[in-house]
């Protein structure tokens, strides 16, 4: 219950300050030719938030961008638009590639944190400086004067006597010096106290990411709604934004633990270690498709993370049954929404 109040809070934050490329993506980027109507963008919620209701309560995480994805391509087609088949690609490309590159990097650190030969006084700063370039040169909503923001380098880098380019490098290198310098010091008063206190600051990373990844999923739809008809009043983004971070602080706080209790215990049996070599590539993959835009599926990063963290202590725990439904489950989402999307749409429109 203290994890999905923390994880409630911190994906409020990152749906604030990080969700505007991923909601113009979903509202306006899947499917062309059509703007989503009211009627459409109500349609396509109702479907995902019902696949994505059975899984929660099923224990099983079905992925939001699954549902949400293939609601949108399948009602903007049911109203006659054209497919994005560029936009498909790219999608396509980074969930195909999420298994593989996150539960690899998970399992290649996962090896090095448990090596007897490398002490965990040299890894343990290198990881931390690693963690400090992503977040140094993440976006954020209210930095910069464009829709996606800045970086906290690039907001550094205009106040420095500098080229961009050598101003976002050393603004860059300063933060990854600041964390390693910390976790040296933390480090000196117990390996065990230092790798929790990285691994609760992962963990806020990652509940901030994946705010900011899904609440572009849920406001995507209406914002492209809101543009696309004319009312007598305007919303902007930003408070969108708020209203869809709201949604998923209620969410985290009602239906968080059983899905952390998932997560944690069904999937693959986690310590420390391997908790956060889990959350270092879940962390860069989640922020990656926040700057490019790209719909993901926060349970596809975590799950393979995790799996991938496991196997590097043998398949310790390693529930292969549990993997097996749950890919089942994502790739019978996204055809399922697409299919309900689809037809719906077109029923309503017939009628």
């Amino acid at each position: 219950m203290r994890a999905g109040f923390l994880v409630g809070i911190l994906g409020f934050l990152g749906a604030v300050l990080q969700g505007a490329n991923v909601a113009d993506a979903v509202g306006t980027g899947l499917v062309g030719g059509i703007s989503l109507s009211p009627t459409a963008a109500t349609v396509l919620l109702l479907v995902a938030a019902t696949l994505v209701a059975v899984g929660i309560f099923t224990g099983y995480p079905i992925a939001t961008a699954f549902t949400v994805t293939g609601a949108v391509v399948g009602v903007g087609l049911g109203l006659g638009g054209s497919p994005v088949w560029s936009k498909y690609a790219e999608v396509g490309t980074l969930w195909v590639l999420t298994p593989f590159v996150g539960g690899g990097v998970a399992y290649a650190t996962a090896r090095t944190l448990r090596h007897e030969a490398i002490p965990e006084r040299y890894t343990v700063p290198v990881l931390g400086a690693v963690v400090g370039l992503i977040v140094a040169n993440i976006p954020f909503t209210l930095l910069g004067s464009g829709s996606g923001g800045a970086s906290i380098a690039a907001a550094v880098a205009t106040e420095l006597p500098t080229s961009t380019t050598i101003g976002l490098a050393l603004a860059s290198i300063a933060v990854a010096g600041l964390v390693a310098s910390a976790l040296v010091r933390d480090l000196g008063s117990g390996t065990d106290s230092a790798e929790r206190h990285f691994l609760l600051a992962l963990g806020g990373l990652v509940a901030f990411s994946a705010g900011g990844s899904q609440v572009g999923l849920a406001v995507g739809p209406l914002l492209a709604a809101f543009q696309g008809t004319t009312l007598p009043f305007s919303v902007s983004l930003l408070a969108l934004l708020v209203f869809g971070g709201i949604g998923l602080l209620a969410g985290s706080w009602m239906g968080a633990p059983r899905m952390i209790k998932a997560i944690a215990q069904d999937y693959s049996s986690l310590g420390p270690r391997r908790s956060i070599a889990a959350l270092i590539p879940s962390f860069a993959i989640a922020q990656t498709a926040v700057v490019f835009g790209i719909p993901v599926s926060f349970n596809e990063i975590i799950v393979s993370a995790v799996v991938g963290s496991g196997f590097a202590a043998g398949g310790s725990g390693v529930s292969r049954r549990k993997m097996g439904y749950t890919v089942l489950g994502w790739v019978g989402s996204l055809a399922l929404a697409l299919g309900l999307g689809y037809g719906t749409i077109t029923l309503i429109e017939l009628l």
